[in-house]
């Protein structure tokens, strides 16, 4: 059983918390304030002015110059009256939100001039000015308005003052349609839950198809949302833009291993948590953890050590990235020192580079058995190697895809790196030099791909042997070289197979024409997917280009779930239908052109 502890000074009379029976899945205004400072509800008079201000409201499609009812959000008023007080102003600006505005009174015209400082107002405030209504304002639709009608006039007519008050409703702003996004988000969660729990892997593939995100992207945002379920004050911050999306995040994840602890420990963390960095709340929950299971942060260590791995990606410089995650924090801290120390030991023998260059050279050296002796100029091994007459070693698995034009050095047009963490697209140097080195490897396995002007496949072939070293004529080694035709907008089944298995030549065909799992967003090459029937193989589908895609396993299974249904009306063109009826199509990929 989950218990909330009782806050300093609440009421224990007061509503429920969030998300129980019967209650919305923001905070009240009661329940934020309880939250930001431990006080009861609101007082009748209060809630009666809320109710009143509620119902006011600013007609977008209204001349600014005529009189008019301008009433403000309840939300920014979910504070009680001595609190709106210290935080938001004076009794006089109180007590004229309180009241109904004067008929006769004109508004004032920089009431349209928005932000959020937190300050204390100066006389006569008001607008986006520091201290001003609508830079106390918490987000929704109006400061939504009064944010757009600013940047509809223009930033630059705004005060400095002003701007940093628009800066300030932008985040809350921001903050709220997050909150918004993970509540639609835990909704679809909660509609596609069956009877055996929920289905996450396949809300996670919809959520993905939807918004264009990755598998990664799209799961993560359900994790958040499903952990914003628990953390009911986190989620009444995020929706008041009192924090947001990343602190959200640290939240949600320093709190993760704690059940029936992790209310109270949220309840240490909410009330400052909008006054703090990331840097700073991730330290805060993390001594909250400890202080509410003190076993916490041993067992994060033990789980997070079983996930240790090593990590490989592009950098957005074209260059590579390595890194190993949850590593054992002694060996890791015995290995930093070791690079430290092979660092040292090649600058004092002449090796140029600042002292973090060579971290990364001894580092690389490291992982692919390379003596750090070889690093060193005047080592014959180490000149062999950068001319390129050294052993390969570490390219098994990788294919590179180039430009015709590049690979004879004729142009510079960019090619392709698969088959590793650090794929992507890479420059022509980078490319060329990577296919040398593999050409120099008697296990390398050639293919070659003719495309049309927008870099769909057409046909392929494939060579047992490479072109030789640089300088060969490769020209003579395409030209000895088998092209099969692709089917492209009908399909003459000439490659079909006759049994649920595609033939070699089938398979080489389809993944060089579709070179990814064919679900949205998804980036697995082929050559690591499933051979997909569209139309199931019982169920009378051909084993041909017409009903062939590859799809990773995980979207292999997702095509299987209940609601989903998948077509492919022509060659390599997939129509996926999710549970919600929405329709999303693939087309292959292009080839570097």
């Amino acid at each position: 059983m989950t218990t909330t502890p009782e806050l300093p000074g609440s009421d224990p009379a007061a509503p429920p918390a969030p998300g129980g029976p019967g209650r919305p899945a923001v905070l009240t205004a009661e329940e934020l304030a309880v939250i930001l400072r431990g006080r009861g509800p609101l007082t009748d008079a209060e809630l009666d002015a809320l109710e009143r201000l509620d119902r006011a409201h600013l007609d977008p499609d209204d001349d600014l110059g005529e009189d008019q009812d301008w009433g403000v959000p309840a939300e920014w008023l979910m504070l009680p009256a001595e609190e709106q007080r210290a935080l938001l102003g004076s009794d006089e600006d109180l007590a004229g939100l309180a009241d109904d505005p004067d008929e006769d009174e004109a508004p004032d015209p920089e009431i349209m001039d928005a932000g959020f400082t937190h300050r204390d107002p100066a006389p006569g405030a008001a607008g986006f000015a520091g201290g001003g209504l609508l830079d106390r304002m918490l987000p929704g639709a109006d400061l939504a308005w009064h944010a757009g009608m600013a940047r509809q006039r223009g930033l630059g007519s705004l005060s400095d003052d002003q701007l940093i008050g628009v800066l300030g409703a932008a985040r809350r702003l921001q903050s709220w349609q997050a909150e918004l996004e993970l509540a639609a988000t835990a909704e679809l969660d909660a509609r596609r839950a069956g009877p055996d729990g929920r289905d996450g892997e396949h809300v996670a593939a919809e959520l993905a198809a939807a918004l264009r995100l990755t598998g990664r992207a799209a799961q993560s945002q359900l994790d958040l949302s499903r952990q914003l379920q628990r953390l009911p004050q986190t989620r009444g911050l995020l929706a008041a833009g009192i924090i947001d999306r990343p602190r959200a995040l640290v939240i949600t994840a320093e709190l993760a291993l704690l059940d029936d602890a992790a209310a109270a420990a949220e309840t240490l963390i909410a009330p400052g948590a909008g006054a703090m960095t990331t840097g700073r709340l991730r330290a805060a929950c993390q001594r909250a953890v400890i202080a509410c299971d003190p076993q916490a942060a041993i067992r994060r260590r033990e789980q997070a050590q079983q996930d240790a791995r090593v990590e490989c990606w592009a950098e957005a410089a074209g260059t590579g990235a390595i890194a190993g995650r949850d590593l054992d924090r002694v060996k890791v801290i015995a290995a930093d020192k070791a690079l430290d120390a092979d660092a040292r030991w090649l600058a004092a023998r002449g090796r140029p580079g600042t002292l973090e260059q060579l971290r990364a050279e001894a580092f690389l050296a490291r992982l692919a058995g390379q003596p750090r002796h070889t690093l060193l100029p005047s080592d014959p091994a180490a000149a062999a190697a950068a001319a390129g007459a050294g052993p390969v070693a570490g390219v098994s698995g990788v294919n590179v895809i180039v430009p015709w034009l590049s690979w004879l050095e004729l142009s510079g047009t960019p090619g392709e790196i698969t088959g590793t963490g650090a794929a992507g697209p890479a420059d022509a140097p980078t490319c060329n030099t990577l296919a040398h080195n593999l050409a120099r490897d008697p296990a390398t396995r050639w293919s070659a791909t003719i495309t049309d002007p927008s870099g769909r496949a057409v046909a392929c072939g494939r060579a047992r042997a490479g072109p030789g070293p640089p300088g060969s004529d490769k020209r003579a080694w395409l030209a000895a070289i088998t092209f099969t035709p692709i089917a492209a907008r009908a399909c003459d089944h000439q490659n079909q197979s006759s049994g649920y298995r595609p033939s070699s030549l089938l398979r080489n065909l389809v993944k060089t024409r579709s070179r990814r799992c064919g679900f949205p967003g998804c980036r697995r090459m082929a050559w690591r997917c499933d051979d997909d029937h569209t139309i199931p193989y019982d169920q009378g589908g051909r084993t041909c280009e017409c009903n062939m895609h590859p799809l990773c396993r995980q979207h292999h299974q997702t095509k299987q779930a209940s609601g989903w249904r998948l077509d492919q009306p022509q060659p390599g063109v997939l129509t996926w239908t999710t549970p919600s009826g929405r329709r999303y199509t693939i087309t292959p990929e292009p080839y570097p052109a």
